[in-house]
This record gives structure tokens, sequence and C-alpha cells, in this order.
């Protein structure tokens, strides 16, 4: 039995006004995460994933289609459904009236926990809060109240976890930090559903990967197989001006840094050769490996919406 099992799940919000039209944020998605994955859900702004984890978590209900978490369905059999999932929601939402350990047994206390304080104590170790548990939420800064969205969702030992945009704005320490400990969960037996936009996450993190573009699936494949669907290589380097508009729709380009995907050496002359014929120098100039980051623009940019 899959940890989590999306079946044919579309959503559609009605038009906000008489004659408008409705949007489809997520159109017939099916697929499986087994239990004991690291799984990423990956997708521009907009693509639906957000949406697809407030269906799983009961915030939202979906269209059509069905989810199921160890079996059982999150519309019809609500309460053990929850019970076995652990949410980190994108939003920084907490109650301002509590300290973090207080926060952390009313947590416990929702999920019918009791004498779990062992556990509490590893959580505010383990996610660098010990120093923190009787200061009053309000004090934190927003790092810290991310820490203890974590703490939060994992206080009840669910079975499956469920990170959305887990790392967004925080600092390398609580990033490192949090990963070190839920992957001493997933090599535990814990199920782990990622959403995130740092795609090197994803990279060193997720055995398997699902991709949405506008509601739909289009990759759904190990993270090693859709990184053997990228070109061979990328051609990297930095320039002073601007590339030929022939050049530049052929190119990533952030700030002064231009990358060009090459499948041999003569393609990379070829760019090279063609930057200079433009009047431009090539800098720092190095070749390196495709990553998630050229499979993923390689996939938004060529998948049929």
């Amino acid at each position: 039995m899959a940890a989590l099992s999306f079946q044919s799940v579309s959503k559609i919000y009605p038009a906000k006004s008489q004659g408008g039209a409705s949007l489809k944020a997520l159109d017939g998605v099916s697929f499986d995460i087994e239990e004991g994955e690291f799984f990423g859900l990956l997708g521009p702004n907009g693509a639906g994933k957000t949406t697809l984890i407030s269906i799983l978590a009961g915030l939202s209900k979906a269209s059509s289609g069905h989810v199921q978490v160890h079996g059982h369905d999150v519309q019809t059999d609500y309460a053990q459904a929850r019970r076995l999932l652990g949410v980190v929601p994108q939003e920084l939402v907490f109650d301002p009236f509590f300290s973090v350990r207080e926060a952390l047994k009313i947590q416990s206390g929702y999920f019918g926990v009791k004498h779990n304080d062992d556990w509490i104590d590893e959580l505010l170790s383990s996610l660098g809060l010990a120093d923190k548990a009787n200061a009053n939420m309000r004090q934190l800064s927003g790092g810290m109240k991310r820490r203890v969205l974590v703490a939060q969702a994992l206080v009840h030992k669910p079975r499956v976890i469920v990170l959305d945009e887990p790392t967004a704005g925080v600092d390398v320490e609580l990033r490192q930090t949090l990963w070190q400990f839920i992957a001493k969960l997933n090599k535990q037996g814990h199920t782990v559903l990622l959403t995130t936009h740092y795609l090197e996450e994803a990279e060193a993190l997720c055995g398997r990967l699902a991709m949405l573009k506008q509601g739909r699936v289009v990759a759904l494949e190990t993270t090693s197989e859709l990184l053997k669907t990228a070109s061979s290589n990328v051609l990297r380097f930095k320039v002073d001006g601007e590339l030929p508009a022939n050049l530049a729709r052929q190119a990533r380009i952030t700030g002064r840094i231009v990358q060009f995907p090459a499948q041999n050496a003569i393609e990379i002359e070829q760019y090279l050769v063609a930057v200079r014929q433009a009047g431009l120098t090539a800098e720092d100039v190095e070749i390196r490996k495709a990553d998630l980051e050229d499979v993923f623009l390689q996939l938004m940019s060529g998948a049929s919406s």
C-alpha cells in the first residue's frame, strides 16, 4: 500500500464574477508515493503544488478524484488520515500567547498525544530550539518561528512528513539543521514529501520527483533518470554586455552569467565563436554537467500546456 496516493485529482475554482472564467488549478493529477520515499514535488508558482497539499491536508476539497494516506481517504476518513500526516506550511502561522514548549504541548494535545516530553526535548535540540523553549513565540525571529512550525508538524511522530517550501527565506544554518534531522527521520522509515524552489535541495535529497505545470504532471521519474534526460553538458561563462537576440534566446542568463546547453565540444566552440563575433569576451569559462535546474527549465518551457 502506498503511503500517499493521488488518483485523478482535479480542482476547479469557480469564476469570481458572472461571465468570468473558472480556474483549473489541478487537472487529473495521479501518482503514488511509496512508504519510506523522499519524494519531491516541483513546479513554478501557480503550478498547483500548494493546492495539492491543501487537499492532502484536508484544508481544501478536490473537485474530483481521491487522495489517500496509507489507504485512508482524506475526505471520508479525515481523522485517521490527518493523524498520519505532519504538515509544515509555507506561511508563518503561530499563536502569540504561548512559549515554544507550550505551543508544542498544545499541538500534541490536538492529536491526543500525552507524556511526550522526551520527544519534545529531542525536537527542540535537533532543530536548534533548546535555548528558546521558554521564549514567547512573538519574540522569535522568522527563522526560529519556522523551526517551531517544523517541530509542531513532527510532535505526534507522523508516518508521513509534508514540507511545503520549508526553507524559503531562512538562513543556511537552519537549512542544514533541518535537512540533517529530516534525513534521519526518513532513514527511520518516515515518508517525506517536499516542495521547494531550491532545486539543488531537491536534487540532493529526493529519490523521485514529480513536476507540475499548469496543474498537470509533466514528469514523474527518479531523480537520476530525470538528470539523464538533460543535455549532457552546460557551457557557463560571464560576459559584460548584451548578447545578440539569436544567442540570448538559446541561453539562460542571470546577470552577467550566461549558460548554454551543449551536447559536445563542437557546440561549445560554436557558442564561444559567436560570442567573440558579437564583440564580447567570455570570462571564467567552465563546462559542467547538467543539473536538475536545467531539466526543470527544459520541461517547463517545452511541455505543452
